[in-house]
């Protein structure tokens, strides 16, 4: 990964392989010891018993994370025909068995791709989510089920391959706030029984992947080298249309003044700003008025003290 540049303190994104056993917050806390920086953050939560793609924002880029918390996902795993359990994974206890002996592969490659499109899911109640002021999951570790309203997601493909005696493997492309448990729930459910997940890996998030991930081991192993392991912030909104100001701009920018934008798009529009080194200067709106109004500013160089 490339090195943010410019800063003393550490700034950035770090693109985490999450081990097994660990939560979300887990990985901040430990990044925050390896790194020495409080302000530590993370874009999509993954579950203790997932693996895979985390992105960890640093120091100020974590203002940019909410950028990257919408982007779509992809994930592997495995799940069983035959049983439903209390988490909808192979960490709950189970509540029914189904003989799903006759079911064939084709069934199930059909099945999963009925759930593919633009279907409507009722979050887990082992879910992060909360709804009266409480955490789903706290709810159901008291031995709670709430009534909870589903949520529209995009689930671009959905596939399936056996591996024996009812358990199969998958891929899944969805939008943010798709849950894979459910999916395999709702496929059990369509095919007349059950099912739970067995495993779950995250290989994907927007345009990052398992490739450019590092390990908590790796970066311990660094040091004091581990900041400089950090994705620049402009890789956080790589996503989003790109335009280059000049020095005085930039000046202009720290001191929250909108800048010129000769540019026809919808107001309120998101639009990276970068300097002429390339260097992110702040996340910028769209005014429908041929200008750009700053929305979160990061220091750079030339900009006024103060204002990141």
């Amino acid at each position: 990964m490339g090195g943010a540049r410019g800063v003393t303190e550490p700034i950035g994104l770090a693109v985490i392989d999450k081990p097994a056993g660990m939560t979300s917050h887990d990985v901040v806390a430990r990044m925050r010891r390896i790194l020495g920086e409080r302000r530590v953050g993370h874009a999509g939560t993954l579950d203790p018993p997932a693996t895979g793609v985390l992105l960890i924002g640093v120091g100020r880029a974590t203002r940019l994370l909410r950028f990257l918390q919408g982007t779509d996902k992809t994930y592997e795993g495995t799940l069983e025909l035959g049983s439903a359990t209390t988490t909808l994974d192979a960490t709950g206890d189970v509540v029914a068995s189904f003989d799903m002996a006759a079911v064939t592969p084709a069934d199930v490659e059909a099945a999963a791709r009925a759930l593919t499109g633009t279907i409507s899911q009722v979050p887990p109640m082992v879910s992060a989510i909360s709804i009266g002021g409480r955490r789903l999951h706290e709810l159901a570790r008291e031995g709670k089920e709430v009534e909870r309203p589903p949520r529209t997601v995009e689930v671009s493909s959905f596939a399936v391959a056996p591996l024996g005696a009812g358990v199969y493997s998958f891929t899944v492309d969805c939008s943010s706030g798709t849950y894979v448990r459910t999916l395999a729930d709702d496929l059990g459910r369509a095919l007349g029984g059950g099912a739970h997940l067995t495993s779950l890996r995250r290989t994907r998030v927007g345009r990052f992947t398992l490739d450019g991930a590092t390990t908590l081991e790796a970066l311990e192993a660094l040091g004091a080298g581990a900041a400089s392991t950090l994705a620049a912030p402009a890789a956080m909104v790589g996503e989003l249309p790109q335009w280059i100001v000049n020095a005085q701009e930039v000046v202009d920018l720290g001191h929250g003044k909108a800048v010129r934008w000769p540019i026809a798009a919808a107001a309120g529009t998101p639009v990276a700003v970068l300097d002429h080194g390339g260097a992110l200067v702040a996340v910028c709106v769209d005014n429908g008025a041929g200008t750009l109004r700053p929305d979160v500013v990061l220091a750079a160089q030339g900009a006024a003290p103060g204002h990141d």
